[in-house]
């Protein structure tokens, strides 16, 4: 079986290609079946290659399949070659699970739109280059995954590319993102010319015996690394395309925020965890990053009025946790986030689709209310989601991952005070914002009517993601409750190092159960007082002249948009005017001159008379002749 991986990516970009030169001209039931079936055949081969894989022989902790050499050009040979652990089958898992049940979700959320075939083509492509970058075994191989995703990001933000505004947003996402991607291709020049190769585990054996750790090379390395990790992870102070990204369809914000792009960072820094072990400064930097992009992207989810972008504010202070357990050596934690994460975030936006869908397109909150009685399946599976992603105790899937990240945060060698003191309120401001979130959009009177309800092309991954939301913590849950046993990071941990913890702080993991159990309750307690219990005292707060000033600030993203206006943007346009008639334009615009010339001299000469063309035709001929008998 793991003689075929190769096929994993191949069948989502075969079913783009089809989908793309077919177009408009496939009937809908062909659009479907090669769209959500690729991807579907994707996840099948994804759990019978890890049937095979964990069926292999004890003491492999990786198998690599080369398909063809790429290139081999002085000294340096790529080829597309797939590279299979734990790791690898942790993204793989969830890129084509998740990835399926989006594309099923679609089928009836875009059943009546005209760019039925464009939008499955480009999810197709999404999924292909995202496989292709955490599949690949080199550097090069998965900047192309890297660089593929970016482009399919532009291609679903922009879908609807007649709204000006989701033009903008598509150029956004790229334009931010293409900041991260420079340090990371200058990252790959640097490790090219200093240890001559970038396949992914030889680089990580060479540069432990060349290096010397807290070195600058090293640490320089892994800060551009982290400079391409927080561009595609919307992490401080990259995150201002992710907000804007929600112009897209909403089964595009799922496979965004859930499966595919955002998390890619994540896995950049933990495949490349043995240069980051050589950098414990850029370790601190990542871990800074994620402790206040999670405290701050938090703020700004309390305050938005629109549900996708609480939504997508929740995504980046989730990344941030990542990133925070990335920078104390946390590596499993990060990576079960990640998975759980994928589950209960993809639910969240899926079950706002079937709302919005329901109101007929409308996102605002304010106009929702009431829909407990009229969507009581959405209601439902809303609910186990928010619980998740608020990580209630003990009977969610959120709990165990968060609360994995909380106590090794605290634990590890090289947590602290601070980044537990900000891992901790995170958890409290996630309840506050999920659960406001929820009570404003099913609670209180109706104030827009139902139009449509969900068939079971929605319902089916609803359900199907519900379950993992709740269910799926059992594969870590603490060892205070389960006698020692972590099953998914003693997985994990043959790809990847376990985390580090200081033993005189091991006895203290119960403890931050209570803290983190007790934070998610406080805050979901807090805000139903606030907004059930006693609204008048919550509309108060809420018009009160400190709250009415930090809310607008908070919505606005702390303003990020408006400095990075005043520092970069003003300054380009304004030496771009003053540059734009200097002598290399000069020579462009002749060129253009030039061209539009010859187009009005060719054009001239269509009279539409044929005695002229007749004319043209014998001269020429004549002119012809003459010359070959010249020569």
């Amino acid at each position: 079986m793991l003689e075929l991986l190769w096929l994993i990516p191949a069948l989502p970009l075969a079913g783009f290609a089809i989908l793309a030169l077919g177009g408009a001209r496939l009937p809908r039931w062909a659009a479907t079946w090669t769209g959500v079936g690729s991807v579907g055949a994707s996840a099948v081969l994804t759990g019978a290659a890890a049937v095979a894989f964990l069926g292999g022989l004890p003491g492999t902790p990786a198998y690599t399949r080369t398909v063809w050499t790429w290139f081999d050009v002085a000294g340096l040979s790529i080829g597309v070659s797939f590279y299979l652990d734990a790791l690898a089958l942790t993204m793989m898992g969830v890129i084509t699970g998740v990835g399926f049940l989006i594309h099923l979700y679609s089928v009836e959320y875009m059943a009546h739109d005209d760019g039925y075939s464009r939008f499955f083509a480009y999810m197709n492509l999404f999924v292909g280059a995202m496989l292709v970058l955490v599949m690949a075994d080199n550097l090069i191989l998965l900047y192309l995954g890297w660089e593929g995703v970016g482009a399919c990001s532009y291609l679903l933000i922009g879908f609807w590319y007649r709204d000006p505004a989701n033009g903008y947003a598509a150029r956004k996402a790229f334009v931010v993102t293409r900041v991260g991607d420079t340090a990371m291709a200058v990252a790959l020049f640097l490790l090219f010319d200093h240890l001559g190769s970038l396949q992914i585990q030889d680089i990580m054996r060479q540069a432990a015996s060349a290096w010397t750790v807290g070195a600058a090379l090293p640490t320089l390395v892994a800060l551009l690394l982290v400079g391409g990790a927080v561009g595609k992870s919307a992490q401080l102070p990259l995150q201002t395309w992710l907000p804007d990204a929600m112009a897209g369809p909403t089964p595009v914000s799922a496979l965004i925020h859930a499966a595919t792009m955002v998390t890619a960072g994540v896995y950049l820094i933990a495949r490349t965890h043995g240069l980051f072990d050589l950098a414990p400064a850029a370790l601190t930097v990542v871990a800074v990053i994620g402790a206040v992009t999670l405290l701050l992207a938090g703020f700004s989810g309390l305050c938005q009025k629109d549900i996708k972008r609480v939504l997508a504010y929740s995504t980046v202070s989730q990344i941030g946790y990542m990133f925070l357990a990335l920078g104390v050596g946390a590596w499993a934690a990060a990576m079960f986030h990640f998975m759980i994460h994928a589950f209960f975030k993809a639910l969240l936006f899926l079950a706002a689709g079937a709302v919005i869908h329901a109101l007929g397109g409308e996102q605002d909150l304010s106009k929702m209310g009431g829909l407990r009685r009229e969507l009581p399946l959405v209601y439902v599976v809303f609910l186990a989601g928010a619980a998740s992603l608020s990580a209630v105790p003990l009977v969610t899937a959120g709990f165990y991952s968060k609360d994995l990240i909380i106590w090794e945060v605290f634990a590890s060698d090289r947590g602290g005070a601070l980044l537990w003191g900000a891992a901790l309120a995170g958890a409290l401001l996630t309840s506050v914002y999920t659960f406001r979130m929820f009570f404003l959009c099913f609670e209180g009177p109706q104030v827009t009517p139902v139009s449509h309800r969900p068939g079971w092309h929605m319902t089916l991954p609803l359900a199907v993601l519900a379950l993992l939301s709740l269910a799926g913590g059992f594969l870590e849950i603490p060892r205070t409750l389960a006698g020692g046993a972590h099953l998914f990071s003693d997985f994990i941990q043959s790809a990847l190092p376990p985390t580090r913890l200081l033993h005189a702080r091991e006895g203290y993991e119960a403890l931050c159960q209570l803290a983190s159990g007790a934070a998610a309750l406080l805050g979901i307690g807090l805000i139903w007082a606030l907004m059930l219990r006693s609204p008048r005292t919550g509309q108060a707060l809420a018009r009160s002249s400190a709250a009415t000033v930090l809310g607008r600030f908070w919505l606005n993203g702390w303003g990020f948009d408006r400095l990075y206006d005043l520092l970069f943007e003003r300054p380009y346009i304004f030496l771009a005017r003053i540059d734009r008639n200097d002598i290399i334009d000069g020579f462009f615009n002749l060129a253009a001159r030039s061209v539009l010339a010859l187009y009005a001299w060719a054009g001239a000469t269509q009279t539409g008379r044929i005695r002229t063309y007749a004319a043209g035709l014998t001269v020429g001929a004549a002119a012809l002749i003459a010359w070959v008998v010249w020569l």
